[in-house]
């Protein structure tokens, strides 16, 4: 693996690769593992410095893996490094403010496997670094920036911020909702704000949690409580954007204090774990996910209100079904970067991101308010749901991630 005092080998000054991928994030650096350990020859470009983020203390962010999700990572080798730091979500509980109605999905109803695990971001960026340090296959060149992107008929030619120049047939751009590769490519996004802002911290715990995920609909927005190993818990605060900014202003007694009125007792006593963060929430989709050369992955394609925990699973189903798709054109002879494959990865992904955005907007405009009619409604639905056997399952699925046509990674299959 490079770095930034190595140079890839070559003695023209130029380096020839199947695809370069901008970004080396949670969702760039899965891509750049996943294909280069199918055989392709791969560059991830990262303008952060890898010795200064994986010294990082914990920041207090963590991530939902989807039960799918998971099944791709163990796939690439990724999963092997950071399993022993990942806990379980056993069981999911869905509840509406006070009400004593709710909805509870058992991973014993299924097949007993978990509905899929809680990770800190900082653990999955040492799981994806130490799996790219076991591929030849794989360059990871940072901190670099690409500087100029040049993309023509016959592939694509990148200069970086060292003045070195990389050729490949394909560029991928994964460098999050701002994505220059996507602004770069006159690509526009499509969406809206939710006048809502999502704050993230991580708690300490007096009592066990046992696995159980908790979703609690408030009318200022969802408030999730995810597990974490030990007696820690990752929690997910909707507020609005106006009260938002008060409660990131308290102080440590004061933020507790509000995150206790809407935690509950359950667990015992509370403390807060590393920093708090907090983040505008809106909805974007690009209104094409590939042009010439250039295909979008993660949150340079799509972004969507954390609602049902399904952020970086969907840039993982967008890793695996690339993957897929490049793989299957590379054993074939065919062009990687062709229009007609690119064209295959995005009819495959942009409906399904489309359909699953569209329910998660329903689901806050839903949920988010206190008017009663609604939340009467919402109440009984929750509890016929969880009377209704079938239906519930098939709910369970849809949050384990295994509903649909899914990519052979995600199914837990090799390439």
């Amino acid at each position: 693996m490079s770095n930034s005092s190595e140079k890839p080998e070559n003695q023209s000054g130029q380096d020839n690769v199947d695809a370069i991928i901008n970004g080396g994030g949670l969702v760039g650096l899965a891509l750049g593992c996943a294909l280069a350990g199918a055989g392709l020859r791969i560059v991830v470009i990262d303008r952060d410095d890898p010795a200064t983020m994986l010294d990082a203390p914990y920041d207090g962010r963590s991530s939902a893996i989807a039960w799918a999700s998971q099944q791709a990572l163990a796939e690439i080798g990724v999963w092997s490094h950071v399993a022993e730091r990942a806990q379980a979500m056993l069981d999911i509980r869905v509840s509406d403010g006070a009400s004593p109605l709710f909805l509870h999905y058992d991973h014993r109803e299924l097949d007993g496997e978990p509905f899929g695990y809680m990770v800190e971001n900082r653990h999955m960026r040492q799981a994806l670094h130490a799996r790219a340090a076991e591929l030849p296959a794989l360059q990871l060149l940072a901190p670099f920036t690409a500087e100029k992107i040049s993309r023509h008929d016959n592939g694509v030619d990148v200069v970086l911020s060292d003045g070195r120049n990389i050729k490949a047939r394909l560029f991928v751009g994964a460098e999050g909702r701002r994505s220059p590769s996507r602004e770069d490519a006159g690509i526009t996004a499509s969406g809206w704000s939710y006048h809502q802002v999502g704050i993230v911290c991580t708690v300490r715990h007096q009592h066990p949690h046992h696995g159980i995920a908790q979703e609690r609909f408030l009318p200022s927005g969802p408030f999730a409580i995810l597990p974490l190993v030990g007696n820690r818990a990752s929690l997910v605060w909707t507020e609005t954007d106006a009260l938002a900014p008060v409660m990131m202003a308290l102080d440590d007694a004061g933020f507790l204090a509000e995150i206790r009125k809407r935690f509950g007792d359950y667990l015992g006593e509370l403390e807060l774990e590393g920093p708090r963060w907090s983040y505008p929430l809106t909805l974007q989709i690009a209104d094409r996910y590939i042009d010439k050369r250039l295909a979008l992955a993660g949150d340079s394609a799509h972004g969507m209100h954390p609602i049902a925990g399904q952020g970086l699973n969907v840039g993982l189903r967008d890793v695996a079904a690339l993957t897929e798709v490049l793989v299957d054109a590379a054993r074939l002879g065919l062009d990687i970067g062709s229009d007609d494959v690119l064209e295959r990865y995005q009819r495959w992904r942009r409906f399904d991101n489309a359909t699953l955005l569209a329910v998660t907007d329903v689901l806050n405009r839903l949920f988010s308010n206190d008017i009663e009619p609604i939340h009467m409604a919402r109440d009984i639905g929750l509890a016929a749901v969880n009377k209704m056997p079938e239906l519930k399952k098939l709910f369970m699925r849809h949050a384990r991630g295994t509903v649909g046509k899914l990519p052979k990674l995600l199914d837990g299959k090799p390439l």
